[in-house]
């Protein structure tokens, strides 16, 4: 965070500093957090009422821990730290991040801000491009998927006067939210990198996703580079409102399409690393085998690459440093081996999230998973609900049920929950989708929560020497505990 009084930010958020609390001599403020637990000397407390913790409950003590003020939508009395009075601490923290940012902006030095958004791949493509620029200067990117309207102003509020790139990942549940992010902190350059169906249920329509992650675009600053996915005809749309140049990145379809970035000859080992050869408009080219699993990663670096080497990264430095990143957020499509005292099994943790198009690329890889051995995995799906599919949700569950057995899965442990009837539905129906198409109907089961399908797949990899277990699901569907609780055996 760029250093600022008291008073500069009560400007900025046009809220009220309370005047009796206020020392003579005003501090700085330096950083910015909305849990008490972060707060370090030189911090802004913002206190946010969620829906289960009221951060105004820890106003009172964070005084003791170095905050220098405090933002709240109302006056705690006795607190003993100066704060700053709002009617909405959410939107002060927005303007607080876009102050900083215009803060930025304002000096001599090079500070680019690259905005990210799609269905699917942003956080992804966000840490393979913060591994590249942090090759050329200071970069700041979110930790995980921090793209809503809290994680996108914290994330910014990390920006300081030494800051070269500030990587944005801008998400959306509804049309507008991309529109109020860019108006916080527009991008000099916006990747869109795919229009799938995830909140199809929220949307409406994928013509409806299309118009919100073409917000990112609409809310470049003037004169701001798009960088846009040739093979998705919804993204390749939003070049009619580019508002000045255009990249394209994509996979060769057409013998007339013009890419400046894409990869030729992509191949997956049987750990399902991808390689394939990087090559730019120029035709200069460079060999990358990617150190993550998932060839639908192979888009994602290409979005990212585009963006490393606009910004002056060589093309044999951005395949170097693409091969370097073996590791990304958690639970996104991370291998461990996973040992219990009955059995053990390679874990493939996909849980972070899901929808009908991450599925089904996470179902891929567990195919591709030592596919030319002579002696083959058992390979198990299980897989949570899926959440915001809207009208078709149990026709797309049941359909993710049926690839996943068609694709080569031996057993399928659909996952629900005890506690949502309507959750717990769409598990039975994936289980559905699954067994109409079984040799074995039998290796198809319904789990209703994460404890039965850890028992389920317990049983199924002690039976089966040379198991290998991916684990993909919704957040609800508890997955992503699961796997936390597996891999800290």
């Amino acid at each position: 965070m760029m250093p600022m009084s008291l008073t500069e930010i009560a400007q900025a958020v046009d809220g009220r500093l309370m005047p009796t609390t206020v020392p003579t001599d005003e501090p700085v403020a330096i950083s910015a957090f909305t849990d008490s637990r972060q707060i370090v000397p030189g911090s802004v407390f913002v206190a946010i009422a969620g829906e289960r913790v009221d951060g105004h409950d820890f106003v009172p003590k964070v005084g003791a821990q170095g905050a220098v003020a405090a933002l709240v939508d109302h006056e705690i009395a006795g607190a003993q730290v100066p704060q700053i009075v709002v009617e909405n601490t959410v939107k002060a923290l927005g303007a607080l991040a876009k102050h900083n940012i215009e803060r930025r902006r304002a000096l001599e030095s090079p500070f680019t801000v690259i905005g990210i958004t799609g269905s699917v791949g942003k956080t992804t493509t966000k840490d393979l491009l913060k591994s590249l620029l942090s090759k050329m200067g200071d970069t700041v990117a979110p930790v995980g998927s921090f793209n809503n309207e809290i994680g996108l102003p914290l994330t910014s509020l990390k920006v300081n006067a030494g800051t070269r790139f500030l990587v944005a990942e801008m998400g959306a549940n509804h049309v507008g939210e991309i529109a109020n992010l860019t108006s916080l902190v527009p991008p000099d350059i916006a990747v869109v990198l795919k229009v799938g169906v995830a909140h199809l249920g929220e949307f409406g329509s994928a013509e409806r996703i299309a118009q919100a992650k073409s917000e990112i675009v609409r809310g470049l600053v003037p004169g701001g580079l798009t960088i846009l996915n040739a093979n998705d005809e919804h993204v390749a749309a939003m070049s009619a409102i580019a508002p000045a140049d255009v990249l394209w990145f994509g996979l060769p379809q057409k013998e007339d399409a013009q890419l400046d970035t894409t990869a030729l000859d992509v191949r997956c080992d049987d750990l399902d690393h991808p390689s394939f050869v990087l090559e730019d408009k120029t035709g200069r080219h460079a060999n990358v085998t990617l150190g993550i699993c998932g060839q639908h990663n192979v888009m994602n670096a290409l979005a990212a690459a585009t963006v490393a080497m606009t910004l002056g990264m060589p093309i044999d430095a951005v395949a170097s440093g693409l091969s370097d990143v073996t590791s990304i957020s958690p639970h996104r499509m991370a291998v461990s081996t996973v040992t219990k005292p009955e059995t053990s099994f390679t874990l493939i943790d996909d849980s972070f999230n899901a929808n009908p198009d991450s599925m089904k690329a996470g179902l891929d890889g567990l195919s591709r998973w030592h596919a030319g051995a002579e002696q083959q995995p058992f390979r198990i799906a299980v897989l949570g609900a899926m959440l915001e599919l809207g009208p078709d949700e149990h026709r797309l569950h049941e359909d993710v049920g049926r690839y996943a057995v068609e694709g080569g899965a031996d057993a399928l442990v659909t996952v629900g929950s005890t506690s949502d009837e309507a959750l717990d539905a769409l598990a039975e129906a994936m289980a559905q989708g699954g067994k109409a198409v079984a040799a074995d109907p039998t290796m198809v089961q319904w789990a209703h929560d994460a404890e039965q399908a850890d028992r389920m797949v317990t049983r199924l990899a002690t039976d089966h020497e040379g198991t290998v277990v991916l684990l993909k699901g919704s957040h609800a569907s508890g997955l992503s505990a699961l796997a936390e609780r597996w891999t800290q055996n």
